[in-house]
């Protein structure tokens, strides 16, 4: 046809595949994103506990949310059924999507057999945030705690997930530990499995 014209097909975001595709987000946007939810939340509460409790449960959202994107891309819709795997899982996978790193640590809690600790020297959330000195140990971690809470607990792993301040010696900003504790239901579960 003489004069047609090539019509651009357009494709609405949700009929496009959720394929890999490029995943980094600059880190001065996130940042800024970041601190705006926190002051959102802060003027809405009465103390630091609610504060913290209030980041964790946006978290939670994004976690669950989260964990289906992964198990779409990465594992082919196949989900962990393993506590070692999905702490696995989480500790390189999800962190590396989160983080564009692996974290620095995975470890089991010595005292008792349902605890484990994910470590970061620097976790990307507390980095860029000035905490002021009347809100104490206030910690941004919280959120990813949620963010992690909502991984475990929609791939059928409950848990209690609190963030927590850890001092480093000759190091003047504690790291962030993330403390999971799972539930009596996934202990039983994993000793049936072996």
């Amino acid at each position: 046809m003489i004069g047609a014209r090539a019509v651009k097909q357009i494709v609405n975001v949700v009929d496009r595949p959720l394929g890999k595709g490029k995943s980094e987000v600059s880190v001065n946007a996130l940042s800024f994103l970041f601190s705006e939810i926190v002051q959102y939340n802060q003027t809405r509460v009465d103390n630091i506990a609610e504060l913290e409790r209030r980041l964790e449960d946006q978290g939670y959202g994004v976690g669950l949310r989260f964990l289906e994107l992964l198990c779409h891309r990465e594992k082919g819709n196949k989900r962990e059924i393993r506590l070692l795997g999905i702490l696995s899982f989480v500790h390189t996978t999800v962190w590396k999507s989160l983080f564009g790193k692996v974290a620095d640590s995975l470890e089991k809690g010595t005292e008792h057999d349902d605890e484990y600790m994910i470590s970061e020297k620097e976790l990307l959330v507390n980095k860029y945030i000035s905490v002021p000195k009347d809100m104490g140990a206030f910690n941004c971690g919280a959120y990813v705690a949620g963010i992690v809470k909502g991984v475990l607990e929609g791939a059928g792993f409950p848990a209690r997930v609190t963030a927590h301040y850890v001092p480093m010696e000759g190091q003047s900003r504690p790291r962030t530990t993330i403390l999971i504790k799972f539930s009596e239901e996934v202990l039983r579960r994993e000793a049936r499995l072996g």
